[in-house]
C-alpha cells in the first residue's frame, strides 16, 4: 500500500519569501526590527534571513537608515523573463524606424528604481556610436532615465528614493543636489521628456520618453554630444515622443 505523499516544506524557504514579500509590500523600506515584529519571527532569526539575502543580491540595505529594499537580483530574475522578451521583440522594428530617421542609437526598456533592464536596441550606423546589449542594465538615477521613472512618481516617492539611492557624481556636469534634482524631474513631469547633457557619461548626451501609459517602460535616445547636440535634441523631441506613445498603443 503506497502512503499518501506529503507535500514537501521547506521553513526557511518560506521565511525568505515572506519576508522578500513583506519588503516589497511596505509602505516605505522597513528596518530588521519592523520584519521581525510582523513576521512575527525573532530578531535573530530575521538577521539572518537579511544577511542571506543580502548576500545573495535579493535584499539591499541603506548603511545610514539601515532600511531595506529588494536588490537587483530579485529585479533581474523578473525582468529577464520571456514576457519582457517578447515585448522587446515588439518593439524593435519602431526603434529600426526612428533610429533611420535620426542617426542616433535608440534604447528601449523597463525602469525601477533599482536599475533599467535594456529590452531592444537599434544601434547608429556611424562608426562613433553608443553601443549596449539587450540584457544589459544601468543604475536608475543615471542621466535621462532617473528623471523620467521619478517623475512617474509622486513627490514623496521621488525625494525617498533620492535618498536612499543617493545622486551619484558620475561626471563634472552630474546634478547632486537634491534640490536641484527635484526640479528637473518636476520639469520632467510637465514635458514628458527628459533629458541629460554629460551627467551620466562625459560628452554623451541623451533624452527619454515614457512608452506606456501604465507600466514603467521607456524609449530613449543616446549619442555622442557632437552629433547629439542641444539643436538635434530639440529638433527630435517631437519624434521621440511620436514613437513613445506609439509603442505603447501597439504594446497594449
Amino acid at each position: 500500500m503506497t502512503e499518501p505523499s506529503k507535500s514537501y516544506q521547506a521553513p526557511a524557504v518560506e521565511k525568505a519569501f515572506r519576508l522578500l514579500r513583506q519588503v516589497a509590500d511596505a509602505d516605505e523600506p522597513p528596518r530588521l526590527s519592523d520584519l521581525a515584529g510582523s513576521l512575527n519571527i525573532s530578531k535573530g532569526t530575521a538577521h539572518g534571513l537579511i544577511k542571506a539575502l543580502e548576500a545573495a543580491g535579493a535584499l539591499t540595505r541603506n548603511n545610514e537608515t539601515k532600511r531595506l529594499s529588494l536588490g537587483p537580483a530579485v529585479v533581474e530574475l523578473a525582468l529577464k523573463d520571456q514576457t519582457y522578451l517578447q515585448l522587446g521583440a515588439l518593439a524593435q522594428p519602431v526603434l529600426d524606424e526612428l533610429q533611420t530617421r535620426i542617426g542616433e542609437t535608440v534604447f528601449f526598456g523597463l525602469m525601477h528604481p533599482w536599475q533599467a533592464l535594456i529590452m531592444a536596441v537599434s544601434e547608429a550606423r556611424n562608426p562613433m556610436k553608443i553601443s549596449s546589449r539587450p540584457g544589459d542594465t544601468i543604475p536608475l538615477l543615471a542621466g535621462a532615465l532617473g528623471k523620467l521613472y521619478l517623475s512617474l512618481t509622486d513627490e514623496k516617492k521621488a525625494k525617498r528614493i533620492i535618498r536612499e539611492k543617493g545622486l551619484p557624481a558620475y561626471t563634472p556636469a552630474s546634478i547632486r543636489k537634491e534640490a536641484l534634482y527635484i526640479k528637473e524631474v518636476e520639469r520632467v513631469r510637465e514635458t514628458r521628456v527628459a533629458t541629460d547633457r554629460g551627467e551620466y557619461m562625459a560628452g554623451v548626451n541623451a533624452l527619454a520618453v515614457p512608452a506606456h501609459a501604465s507600466q514603467p517602460l521607456a524609449l530613449w535616445v543616446v549619442g555622442f554630444a557632437g552629433s547629439l547636440n542641444e539643436a538635434k535634441m530639440i529638433e527630435i523631441t517631437d519624434q521621440v515622443k511620436a514613437t513613445g506613445e506609439r509603442l505603447s498603443q501597439d504594446l497594449d
